[in-house]
């Protein structure tokens, strides 16, 4: 039987005797927009998801560090006492500690993280008892595993009598006065203060002016409320450069892509001007007292005989930039010179929107003459200066053009 057809089923047929498929490329060409209320709920739901995840993860993670630095603490006390009873045993043994545990461990053991366990120990010593008292079953015992029960269920324990994240510990430890240091300890725990609000609270003398106040109810509430600035992201939590110790995890990122990428071309720039520089590392992190700071570039200049410590703002040029440079150099004479070697010496590269600008930190080289010699070697700022201009104004053109090739593609 023949098959009947319905005729305004049939296309239309084009002039070559084709069908036309202009119907089908439109569909093909139509993009399905899937934003919407739904989609925002979902969104929303997935980005709340991953912060709470992210900050369950540094929860753990600071739980376990804290327990696991009282313990090391605590076998260091242990080992001075039984060990010699002279003068100057302790910080023999702190040194000691420190460059093993740097061997085996690398980064986080220097001598002023170790001195700090030590110190933590005998600044919050835990009841005789307190294994007794506490149950085993914990969080710390699902995060590690069965395996060597005996150390998960001693840092379980003190985990749990010691509730409080690493990074607070180690600011209660700069508090002098006892009492206004368990003031501390207790309000934050009992009003989860982050580190910052800690921070600010110590700063304020908020121990001191809740005791001199006549409310003292009153003063704890109010006091006790976290302002905007106390807040601290899931990012920045992960990303806290103890826990990254913790964890040996390297933590080389940078605020932009621009400035990443001037970093990039820096460095390759250095190396093409010939044999002088050596490259010796990027994003170089150093501790200085209680606070944390990142070196952009770090090359050694041969014929020098010294170091180059670089450091990349976007912006201008201010005072406070010239004073932490001071700092760096101050901080690798004593702690990266090598004997033999020269004085080190800063190198300041600003890229505001309308100029660039280069200038070196020489401070503590000692002479002029060899203040000299170090100008007649390394190059001239002004052409460095013209250098990081051409490479941003390269940069942000490339940025243009990749942003207006995205927006013809739509």
């Amino acid at each position: 039987m023949a098959r009947q057809v319905d005729c305004n089923s049939v296309k239309p047929v084009s002039a070559k005797g084709f069908m036309s498929k202009s119907s089908d490329k439109q569909k093909a060409n139509k993009t399905v927009d899937v934003k919407g209320a739904d989609y925002e709920k979902a969104l929303s739901g997935v980005v709340e998801l991953l912060d709470v995840a992210r900050r369950a993860s540094a929860r753990v993670i600071n739980t376990l560090m804290t327990a696991t630095y009282w313990e090391i603490g605590r076998r260091m006390v242990e080992h001075e006492q039984a060990g010699k009873k002279r003068a100057g045993y302790g910080e023999e043994v702190v040194s000691r500690f420190s460059k093993d545990l740097t061997q085996r461990f690398g980064r986080g053991f220097g001598p002023a993280q170790v001195a700090a366990m030590r110190q933590f120990h005998l600044t919050f010593p835990l009841p005789d008892n307190f294994q007794s008292v506490i149950g085993k079953s914990d969080i710390l015992q699902s995060a590690i595993g069965k395996s060597s029960t005996g150390a998960v269920e001693r840092l379980s324990s003190v985990a749990r009598a010691l509730p409080l994240p690493w990074t607070h510990y180690v600011r209660l430890l700069r508090v002098r006065n006892v009492h206004a240091r368990e003031f501390y300890a207790r309000e934050a725990l009992a009003g989860g203060w982050s580190v910052r609000q800690l921070d600010r609270q110590v700063n304020s003398q908020f121990y001191e002016r809740t005791a001199l106040s006549k409310d003292k109810a009153a003063m704890l509430v109010k006091g006790g409320k976290p302002v905007a600035a106390d807040a601290v992201s899931a990012d920045e939590e992960i990303r806290n450069p103890l826990v990254l110790e913790f964890l040996n995890l390297k933590d080389e990122y940078s605020e932009s892509d621009l400035e990443e990428a001037l970093i990039r071309h820096l460095e390759n720039f250095l190396l093409e001007l010939g044999n002088e520089f050596a490259f010796v590392g990027r994003q170089k992190r150093l501790r200085i007292g209680h606070e944390w700071f990142r070196v952009d570039l770090v090359f050694f200049h041969r014929r020098l005989r010294c170091l180059l410590i670089i450091d990349l703002k976007i912006g201008e040029l201010v005072h406070a930039d010239i004073g932490q440079m001071h700092l760096y150099n101050n901080f690798a004479r004593e702690h990266w010179m090598q004997p033999g070697e020269n004085p080190p010496v800063g190198l300041i590269l600003c890229t505001g929107k309308n100029d660039a600008l280069a200038h070196y930190a020489m401070e503590g080289l000692g002479s002029k003459m060899l203040v000299r010699e170090y100008l007649t070697a390394l190059p001239k700022e002004s052409a460095l200066a013209a250098e990081v201009g051409r490479t941003r104004e390269m940069l942000e053109r490339e940025a243009e053009l990749r942003r207006l090739a995205r927006e013809k593609s739509r």
